[in-house]
C-alpha cells in the first residue's frame, strides 16, 4: 500500500459484505492502486505529488442513496453504478487548486466514490463477471474520475480504459474491456 494516500471505507448497504469478502480491504487496495497508477502515469491537473498525502472516501451503498444522489447532485433519473464527487473545483484543476485551506499537515481530499450494489450486483450477473472483479472496477474508475481522468472524448477515454486495465491487472482481476486489445496509457 502507500502511505501517501488514506483511504475511508463506510459500508451503510450490509449487502456488500455478504457478497464480497473483506469488501473493506478490496475497497482499500483498489483504491490504492488506481491512486498509484494515476502517479505512474501523470495524473491530468498536475495529479497528486504536489501534496504530501491524499485521502479518498468510498462508500458502498445501496441502490436508493445512489439515485438520491444521482438526481439531488447530478440530475440524473435512476440508479447508477457508481459516483464520483471531486474534492477539486472542477476536473482537470490542479491537485489541491482552488480547494479551502486547510492544515498544511491535512491530507488533501480528493473527494468521494459511492458505488450501488443493486446495480452493480445486476450488471456483474448480467454480463457474468465476478462481482469482487467489478466492484474493483468501479473503485479504480471512481478513482481515476477523483484524481482528473474522464472519457468524454475517445482519446480521454482510450487513455482512462488503459490505466483501468492496468490497475486491474495488479490487483489479479479480469479486463473489463477485453474487445479493445493491450493498449498502453
Amino acid at each position: 500500500m502507500t502511505d501517501r494516500l488514506e483511504v475511508e471505507v463506510s459500508i451503510p448497504c450490509p449487502a456488500w459484505s455478504k457478497a464480497v469478502a473483506k469488501v473493506g480491504e478490496v475497497c482499500r487496495r483498489a483504491a490504492v492502486v488506481a491512486f498509484q497508477a494515476a502517479e505512474a502515469n501523470g495524473a491530468p491537473g498536475g495529479g497528486p505529488e504536489g501534496a504530501a498525502r491524499a485521502e479518498a472516501s468510498l462508500v458502498l451503498a445501496d441502490d436508493a442513496l445512489v439515485r438520491s444522489l444521482n438526481k439531488e447532485y447530478r440530475g440524473g433519473e435512476g440508479p447508477t453504478n457508481v459516483l464520483s464527487f471531486a474534492g477539486r473545483p472542477s476536473p482537470g484543476a490542479p491537485f489541491g487548486e482552488g480547494a479551502p485551506a486547510h492544515p498544511a499537515d491535512a491530507p488533501e481530499l480528493l473527494g468521494d466514490v459511492i458505488v450501488a450494489f443493486e446495480t452493480a450486483s445486476a450488471e456483474a450477473g448480467g454480463a457474468g463477471k465476478n462481482l469482487t472483479d467489478h466492484l474493483c472496477h468501479l473503485i479504480v474508475h471512481g478513482m481515476l474520475h477523483l484524481l482528473g481522468y474522464d472519457h468524454r472524448t475517445e482519446g480521454e477515454s482510450e487513455h482512462m480504459e488503459c490505466l483501468e486495465v492496468q490497475a486491474l491487472s495488479r490487483l489479479g482481476a479480469a479486463n473489463p474491456y477485453p474487445d479493445r486489445g493491450e493498449k498502453r496509457p
